[in-house]
């Protein structure tokens, strides 16, 4: 099941006098996390009203509704912050990295597992997915549309037609 708020950074200090809060982004970038009106504390169970949102280096400096001094500030400090998936629109193919994570990987051709989704590495030109066997090898396959060929969230799987040596020890 998927969860209904997922998380989209962390609170790792204030800014400045009027309450801003530093939140270093856990999503595809800053800007990202920035055009939210709407963020959840405590897995969301709290609604944080945001007043406004900008990108500063790699950090989103965020003012939220009620916080209006740095001591009220630190005591967000640490705190991670949530998304409501239902405020976001994906685009086909494109899916949260929570979501990936524990999928269930099969050969497209021969249906052979080869184990579980277990990370998920941002290397600039594609993603590259780790995946655990069930004797604990990784395996590292590029998310590329030419390997993932279905994702099946649903059943909780994702079928690969994977390179050339990923999964043997061919030469």
């Amino acid at each position: 099941m998927l969860n209904q708020f997922l998380e989209a950074g962390k609170i790792v200090g204030t800014h400045g006098v009027k309450g801003e809060l530093r939140v270093q982004p856990w999503c595809d970038s800053a800007e990202f996390l920035a055009g939210f009106k709407t963020l959840y504390a405590e897995k969301g169970a709290r609604r944080l009203e945001v007043v406004s949102a900008r990108v500063h280096k790699n950090l989103v400096l965020l003012k939220l509704k009620g916080i209006d001094t740095p001591e009220q500030g630190d005591l967000m400090r640490g705190k991670i912050l949530y998304l409501d998936r239902g405020d976001v629109q994906l685009a086909a193919g494109q899916y949260f990295i929570q979501d990936l994570m524990g999928l269930d990987v099969y050969d497209a051709d021969t249906f052979i597992y080869y184990g579980k989704l277990t990370e998920v590495m941002r290397t600039g030109a594609n993603d590259v997915y780790q995946v655990t066997s069930e004797s604990k090898k990784n395996h590292l396959i590029p998310a590329i549309q030419d390997v993932i060929k279905e994702v099946n969230m649903t059943e909780g799987k994702m079928i690969i037609r994977p390179l050339k040596g990923i999964f043997d020890d061919e030469d």
